[in-house]
């Protein structure tokens, strides 16, 4: 299915992030009604050196279409070939990230730094898109500092590429992931844009994801930190954007939590599914009461039998309680792109 056609039967998008949106995170999103997803960041220059690392990051399974392969890179002509390498694995689309702040990307001038050339830019788009039948997504942010704001410039150049939709992080590569994403200029350069736009940046509850997707007037918007407190935020979001009764599951998080433990052991070793099992269950506490000393008892734990031995008391121990409001812990604030 073409990425933008998806969006008009669910606008919810699963934001792309390095180290947790994975083969088995992806998965498990997918069955809590997330709409497109989009892999981690991967490498074109890894994908040239045939890194198993890097080609491990493109798996995905039929469960997860339409699926994204994200690329990051800057020579036009190892990003094109490695968006060949990403077609021939069978992914619906390729993204091209020109958003990511990270000082080792931008370093080398991919990521966020392409937002400063965008004559380099042009000519990625035109080498990869060339290269390639499926079609092509690009992901940005609103500039490179508050001073060099060129979103709509780039969303022109990108259209006349032929790309097939631009997301936009609402902040600049100087923010980082300080202060707050600037809706109203997504806003703007929605009212501008020739081709379909996605929003993103901030999005944390379902009624906030159909405030944004509403008065921005995007085709679709991105969620990152939201479903990492929230894993329902895809479920609830769509039913409120149709208008249906938010779905009466009881949130039930030691049986969530289980299913996503299966997914990361079929998918990672011993080692890397104790990290993600940390991690995730650390993200999904938040907000609830103890999370502090969960967390603390989390990371001095010391096998994955024991991890999911505190993860099951803990989200036991939930029941019916609220959720508060925990959005600018500074643990949440990561991400990329």
């Amino acid at each position: 299915m073409n990425p933008v056609q998806a969006l008009k039967t669910n606008p919810f998008v699963l934001a792309p992030m390095a180290g947790i949106t994975d083969h088995a995170f992806r998965t498990f999103m997918k069955k809590l009604d997330t709409s497109v997803v989009v892999t981690e960041l991967v490498s074109a220059n890894g994908i040239e050196y045939k890194s198993e690392r890097t080609m491990k990051l493109m798996s995905f399974d039929e469960s997860q279409r339409p699926i994204g392969i994200q690329l990051f890179g800057e020579e036009p002509e190892v990003i094109a070939r490695a968006a060949q390498v990403a077609e021939a694995e069978g992914c619906d689309f390729v993204d091209l990230n020109f958003g990511c702040p990270v000082p080792k990307v931008v370093k080398k001038g991919a990521g966020s730094a392409m937002l400063k050339d965008p004559i380099q830019l042009q000519k990625v788009l035109s080498a990869v898109k060339s290269a390639i039948k499926i079609p092509l997504t690009i992901k940005i942010r609103t500039g490179w500092d508050a001073n060099t704001r060129n979103a709509i410039e780039v969303c022109n150049i990108a259209y006349n590429e032929g790309i097939e939709w631009v997301a936009i992080h609402g902040r600049t590569r100087a923010q980082g992931y300080s202060g707050l994403a600037d809706w109203d200029f997504i806003t703007e350069v929605k009212n501008q844009a020739k081709l379909p736009i996605l929003g993103n940046g901030d999005i944390l509850t379902p009624r906030q994801a159909n405030l944004r997707l509403e008065q921005s007037g995007c085709d679709g918007v991105m969620i990152g930190r939201g479903c990492l407190k929230n894993p329902f935020i895809f479920m609830d979001a769509l039913s409120m954007w149709r208008g249906e009764p938010v779905k009466n599951v009881k949130r039930d998080f030691v049986s969530l939590f289980q299913g996503l433990e299966r997914e990361i052991v079929a998918h990672c070793d011993a080692h890397i599914t104790g990290i993600q099992l940390r991690k995730f269950a650390a993200w999904f506490s938040t907000g609830y009461p103890g999370a502090a000393q969960f967390r603390k008892n989390l990371f001095q734990s010391k096998s994955n039998e024991e991890i999911m031995t505190l993860a099951n008391e803990f989200f036991a121990g939930i029941g019916e309680t609220e959720q508060e409001d925990q959005s600018q812990d500074e643990f949440l604030m990561g991400g990329h792109g």
